[in-house]
């Protein structure tokens, strides 16, 4: 493993990712990490036909880009360093542990636990069922409830 650890944050736009984004660049500046962004454009029941699909892919990659950029100010305005930014297709579960093993500097997981009576997320509930992330190499993840205040992170790292 190389001696600068990676937090690995997967950004979506949501509140929630936000606050798993704060913990992670308080996190890295702290222990003097560093911290990626990973957006996901799930292509899966989309369909290429007369172009649709296209544009609609073109339209997520979009708003990841957009949702990937907000979140990159606001790490680099606590650590100093913009983050290292990416745009994965497929389902969520497989493009994260693809990227954790073909990224021996990722050491954590950080993911936002949804605010409110939804549930805590996709990611984090198939984690919860058991439903494993990581192939050959795995990583500890840590679960930032959505509701924290940015004192309260602040405070916990």
């Amino acid at each position: 493993m190389a001696n600068t650890r990676k937090f690995l944050v997967i950004g979506d736009g949501s509140d929630e990712s936000a606050a798993a984004a704060l913990y992670a660049a308080h996190r890295a500046h702290n222990t003097g990490g560093k911290v990626a962004v990973l957006a996901i454009i799930e292509t899966e029941g989309v369909e290429p036909w007369l172009g649709v699909g296209e544009a609609m892919r073109r339209e997520a990659l979009e708003a990841a880009e957009a949702a990937l950029e907000s979140l990159a100010e606001d790490i680099e305005a606590v650590t100093g360093t913009r983050p290292e930014l990416l745009v994965r297709e497929g389902e969520a579960i497989h493009c994260i542990r693809k990227l954790v093993e073909e990224d021996e500097t990722i050491s954590i997981l950080v993911l936002g636990a949804a605010a409110g009576g939804d549930g805590p997320g996709p990611l984090v509930s198939a984690l919860s069922r058991g439903r494993g992330l990581f192939g050959e190499r795995s990583i500890p993840v840590t679960v930032v409830p959505g509701e924290l205040s940015a004192d309260d992170i602040r405070a916990l790292t």
